[in-house]
């Protein structure tokens, strides 16, 4: 075994990281969550040519894939969310009249491999403090380290695009952002939609029949589309989710070419 340096370790990474980082100051879609909706809406995007930035604050992407249901890796997947799986190489086995398994390592790790092959660059452990906007539209995201954010007085960065994605899921965190800034008018009463109940049915069409351009430059996707607009949550099912990842690409794409 060769010798090692410790020196050149830590060069190769320093580097490595900076290279990519500002190879992704400003891109064509920023992504802002790491789970299922976002992981497959930047997949799509990037086998379009797309040029793909997906920040998660966590360590590990992949949402809230890996416990399956209440901790129990084994994810389920509706029929008509198989064409997804298939593009991805995810395995998959029959269980009910519609409904198929998915082994949640599998699920999880799949996307995040489809993900990085297809050219999307996952930057983890970065958080979103705020949202850039000028003149009504929104042009990027306003990051920090995720140890940092919060917990430092220390100034963020901006990573520019034109296209943002909300996948942050329950919290909404990029919608939050813009009533935070009264940019976004409340949609039902003067007051913000509440998140439903759950429902699996309707959640999971809502998650897809509803995404959309939310404000110039801002869309939504997955469970943010629920948290944002008053649907439903959906349970441990999984198939909302990469479809509604899956229509928020077949959006975006025709205005990168714009």
């Amino acid at each position: 075994m060769q010798r090692l340096d410790e020196t050149e370790i830590s060069k190769a990474i320093l580097n490595s990281y900076h290279e990519i980082l500002l190879a992704r100051i400003v891109s064509d879609v920023v992504i802002v969550g790491a789970g299922p909706a976002g992981l497959v809406a930047g997949t799509y995007l990037a086998r379009q040519g797309a040029k793909v930035t997906l920040l998660e604050k966590r360590l590990a992407p992949g949402g809230g894939i890996w416990g399956g249901g209440m901790g129990m890796n084994v994810a389920v997947v509706q029929q008509e969310a198989i064409p997804v799986l298939d593009e991805m190489h995810i395995r998959y086995t029959p269980k009910s009249e519609g409904l198929y398994v998915v082994d949640a390592i599998e699920l999880a790790a799949g996307l995040c491999f489809s993900a990085v092959q297809a050219g999307v660059a996952v930057l983890n452990l970065v958080a979103v403090e705020d949202l850039c906007v000028h003149q009504g539209q929104v042009t990027g995201v306003v990051v920090n380290r995720t140890m940092i954010s919060g917990a430092l007085p220390v100034d963020p960065i901006v990573l520019s695009a034109k296209a943002v994605v909300d996948a942050t899921g329950h919290e909404a965190v990029l919608v939050a952002a813009l009533r935070k800034r009264c940019l976004l008018p409340s949609l039902t009463d003067g007051k913000p939609p509440v998140e439903g109940p759950l429902d699996a049915d309707s959640g999971e069409r809502f998650v897809v029949e509803h995404v959309q351009e939310l404000f110039p430059g801002l869309w939504i996707t997955g469970m943010s589309v629920s948290a944002t607009l008053g649907g439903p949550r959906m349970g441990p099912i999984f198939g909302g989710m990469l479809l509604s990842g899956q229509r928020t690409a077949q959006q975006i794409a025709p205005t990168l070419k714009a």
